[in-house]
């Protein structure tokens, strides 16, 4: 039997020159994080189910995630999402943490989904998350660092837009203006978080199969492109008048892409007040590329008090494809400065050369393939190195090497102490 050499389906294989792509947004990443002063954090990548049924939607639960059971008969999943794994976490040391606290990770994710352009079924994603702000100065800050990162990667504010929104304000749109029940409320929102997925028309005939009688009235609110055209009942509310206060914070502070959308409800049920959502605005990827949102009682689920919360989720399948598609990726040559090249049978010989050259912190591959000169330098040309030093018997008596510029073609005759110079300048 012929093994295939494609991956399962929906995962990928990294090369060294995906790879590279992958490292430089964990790396951005990373840095934007720290830089407001979040501290890495990271968790098993299996959780009991249970933590994902009690609070995240059935969607995922039904039908997205990898479930079995272990050898003792456990249910468990490979984790489909972050936030009930550092929840839990948090949970388990309420009382020892220090608030306020600011944890970020970058984990590993499987959802069982129809593998399609900007989404997979296994991806890495950004987990960013303050606990211990109730106020809007968590929420604003959550989304000054998600701005900080699209721009450190390049992006212009044209390029993306920030939807703003509320859980608590459409909470009291269909609990207390409509009257509607738990469970028909929920399925109103699922379906409001698939609106501009559908057909107008499809997504009205929907509405009114789960509340028949108040559908043109939702239907006028949640084509309200402005908060300002809101009814006046609504926009006095108080998770109203929240959202439009932090559109004005951030448009102060330069960030004039956020507009409050009230179709954005987000899928998860443990959102309970502002969410967001970045959003490309190009027309030929029209999409939504990440987001997240306040989520105060998920702590508690675990029998602990709860504590408010607000994180954010940012996938790297959906970002990777915004900087390809708005030329934003830079070229990623490989770290590997420089191959040395062999020259008869030194290479006992050329290893205090090697070392030394190592310790200067150069990066160096050794060809020990005894194969033709033209080959050796055939081989670094196309591996991306940027130079080759020739060592030979002559060579090691000397102390004196020639190293090559692939690019150039150019060679010079340089003692050891001046290799790192050259190959740092």
């Amino acid at each position: 039997m012929t093994l295939n050499t494609q991956p399962y389906k929906g995962a990928r294989d990294f090369y060294p020159e995906d790879k590279r792509k992958q490292d430089y947004i964990f790396n951005i990443w990373r840095e934007e994080a720290r830089r407001f002063g979040y501290e890495e954090y990271d968790a098993p990548i299996i959780e009991p189910l249970e933590i994902y049924a009690a609070k995240t939607s059935d969607e995922i639960v039904n039908e997205q995630t990898y479930v079995f059971e272990d050898r003792g008969g456990r249910k468990v999943t490979l984790r489909p999402e972050m936030t009930p794994t550092v929840s839990r976490m948090v949970a388990g040391r309420r009382q020892e943490l220090v608030y306020p606290l600011r944890w970020f990770s970058i984990p590993n994710l499987w959802r069982y989904e129809r593998p399609q352009r900007g989404r997979l079924r296994e991806h890495w994603q950004l987990n960013v998350d303050l606990f211990g702000v109730a106020g809007i100065e968590g929420d604003h800050e959550l989304i000054l660092l998600m701005d900080s990162i699209m721009q450190r990667f390049g992006a212009m504010r044209d390029m993306y837009l920030i939807r703003l929104s509320s859980r608590e304000l459409i909470d009291y749109i269909l609990n207390d203006l409509y009257d509607l029940d738990i469970a028909t409320a929920k399925n109103v929102i699922h379906l409001i978080d698939k609106m501009h997925k559908l057909e107008p028309e499809d997504f009205k005939n929907a509405l009114k199969e789960l509340m028949p009688n108040k559908t043109e009235n939702l239907l006028g609110i949640l084509q309200s492109n402005e908060f300002q055209n809101l009814p006046a009942e609504i926009k006095k509310h108080p998770a109203a008048e929240r959202v439009h206060h932090l559109a004005l914070m951030l448009a102060r502070g330069g960030i004039t892409n956020a507009k409050f959308d009230i179709t954005l409800v987000r899928g998860f049920d443990y959102y309970t007040d502002t969410v967001f959502e970045v959003f490309d605005t190009n027309p030929e990827n029209k999409r939504s590329l990440f987001g997240g949102g306040r989520y105060d009682g998920l702590v508690g689920a675990f029998g602990v008090e709860p504590i408010p919360t607000i994180g954010f989720g940012m996938g790297d399948v959906t970002l990777k494809d915004f900087l390809e598609f708005h030329n934003l990726m830079p070229e990623l040559p490989t770290e590997i400065q420089i191959s040395a090249i062999l020259i008869g049978d030194v290479y006992a010989e050329a290893q205090q050369v090697i070392k030394a050259l190592r310790e200067a912190g150069i990066n160096l591959a050794v060809d020990s393939t005894n194969r033709k000169m033209d080959k050796q330098l055939k081989s670094a040309a196309k591996a991306g190195y940027k130079y080759v030093i020739f060592i030979g018997e002559e060579e090691l008596a000397n102390q004196q090497f020639n190293i090559k510029e692939m690019a150039t073609g150019q060679e010079q005759k340089v003692n050891l102490d001046q290799i790192a110079n050259i190959i740092f300048k």
